[in-house]
């Protein structure tokens, strides 16, 4: 399904209100979602199905705000960001954390190869924002470009959170 059939699945949902439209646009994203947030919650499975639950449900709420100026896929994966942040902000208020003990909170002891384990503990030594920069860009494929506008920051300021987490994951995982 290319960029063409996402706004014409778009526009049936929006502009003759056909429901079912937005079933094809759940199952093309919601691998890459669910994966998104699985690695964001370092492998906490239960937590990344709601977070990718909650991202569907805000879509199809706000499919009409949609204005294709990006890729639906963009858009979707803003909202995304946004979810899993509300998250953490509201378990950092509940819980007055900081962002490393929520990161270690959602962590869970799933079988992971050693690998992914090693990776997760790379990732969690990242600052947030560079977590998000690199798992956009490598793990989900996007563009810098596609990146900045998820995250909602100047390119060149996404290209230093890659570079600085490119850095710190080599000299960890080494």
């Amino acid at each position: 399904m290319s960029n063409a059939d996402d706004l014409k699945w778009i526009m049936q949902v929006t502009l003759l209100g056909n429901k079912d439209a937005f079933d094809p646009l759940v199952r093309k994203y919601q691998s890459p979602i669910r994966r998104f947030f699985l690695n964001l919650t370092m492998g906490d499975s239960s937590l990344s199905d709601d977070l990718a639950q909650e991202t569907f449900i805000k879509a199809y709420l706000q499919l009409k705000s949609f204005q294709g100026l990006s890729g639906f896929s963009t858009w979707l994966f803003r909202i995304a960001y946004n979810v899993f942040y509300d998250s953490v902000r509201a378990q950092k208020h509940l819980n007055e954390t900081s962002l490393d003990e929520v990161d270690r909170w959602h962590s869970v002891d799933n079988d992971f190869s050693a690998e992914k384990s090693d990776l997760y503990d790379a990732l969690r030594k990242l600052r947030q924002e560079e977590r998000t920069a690199i798992l956009l860009c490598y793990m989900e494929g996007m563009s810098h470009s596609q990146a900045a506008k998820v995250m909602k920051c100047p390119l060149g300021t996404l290209k230093s959170y890659v570079s600085a987490g490119k850095t710190k994951l080599a000299h960890h995982l080494q």
